[in-house]
């Protein structure tokens, strides 16, 4: 008995460590553009609600270890630390007074070259590189919205640099001259995209984004969009996480010395 009960304390120590762990990620991003925060899903799993009826049964021979595994008990009673979700919560608006820089107000995801494909960002920090290309701060080349199948080297939006204008569909101007509407897509199901660093996502194997134009989002000019962080309730979440964990350690302590004494003081009895 004690030793399912020390298994079922060691997987609720390492959800809990998993929690840290999604916890800390989101306090040392609270001050990257655009980022939204992660909270950790968990179940708890028995066994025994996956039994036929017909199994629930009581010994059918006193002591025998042939009717061991027919007795209805929750044989296996663990936490099950199932994943993260996205909290997909709009971030504030900041002013920056770059005119490069835009916030994004909605679902929508900016769409960007990298050297690893297409990728999805929320980081509206943008600037112009050494060929007048509209990039991110990390250098990926923001993609124009196009109906067609065109190469990706086409998509690129040029600007001259100065006296550029954004407007709240994302349409880009660089001395009244139209160079090229930012691409922005919403997922349909989000589940199918995965955080990559750098404040990108990309699209999970064997997954369907639903990617479609987002036609709801706004650009705002100058600013950019917070995290959607909170400090307090994250440090909240930390402490109750930190608590349950020394629990959970009390808890193997305490069947680490039950089965210590099952073993030493019982036969001796």
């Amino acid at each position: 008995m004690s030793n399912k009960g020390i298994y079922t304390a060691l997987t609720g120590a390492i959800a809990q460590s998993r929690r840290l762990d999604t916890v800390a990620n989101n306090i040392a991003n609270a001050n990257t553009a655009g980022f939204k925060g992660n909270k950790q899903v968990f179940n708890e799993y028995l066994t025994d609600l996956e039994k036929t009826p017909d199994s629930f049964q009581f010994h059918r021979y006193p002591a025998s270890i042939d009717s061991f595994n027919d007795i209805r008990a929750y044989d296996r009673s663990y936490v099950d630390a199932s994943g993260t979700y996205t909290n997909l919560e709009q971030g504030a608006l900041q002013d920056t007074g770059n005119p490069l820089d835009i916030g994004l107000e909605g679902k929508g995801l900016i769409e960007v070259s990298t050297s690893a494909g297409i990728r999805y960002t929320r980081n509206g920090a943008l600037k112009m590189d050494e060929n007048g290309y509209l990039v991110t701060k990390e250098g990926h080349n923001v993609l124009s919205a196009t109906d067609e199948d065109i190469p990706v080297e086409d998509r690129k939006i040029k600007i001259d640099g100065s006296q550029v204008t954004i407007s709240y569909m994302g349409e880009v101007y660089s001395k009244g001259e139209f160079k090229g509407k930012i691409s922005m897509v919403e997922a349909g199901n989000f589940d199918a995209l995965a955080k990559e660093g750098s404040s990108l996502y990309r699209i999970k194997d064997g997954m369907n984004p639903e990617l479609a134009q987002a036609t709801k989002t706004q650009t705002y000019q100058g600013f950019i969009e917070k995290s959607n962080i909170n400090i307090v309730n994250e440090m909240t979440d930390m402490i109750a996480a930190t608590r349950v964990f020394e629990s959970t350690q009390d808890i193997i302590k305490a069947f680490d010395q039950m089965n210590g004494k099952l073993v030493n003081e019982v036969p001796k009895s």
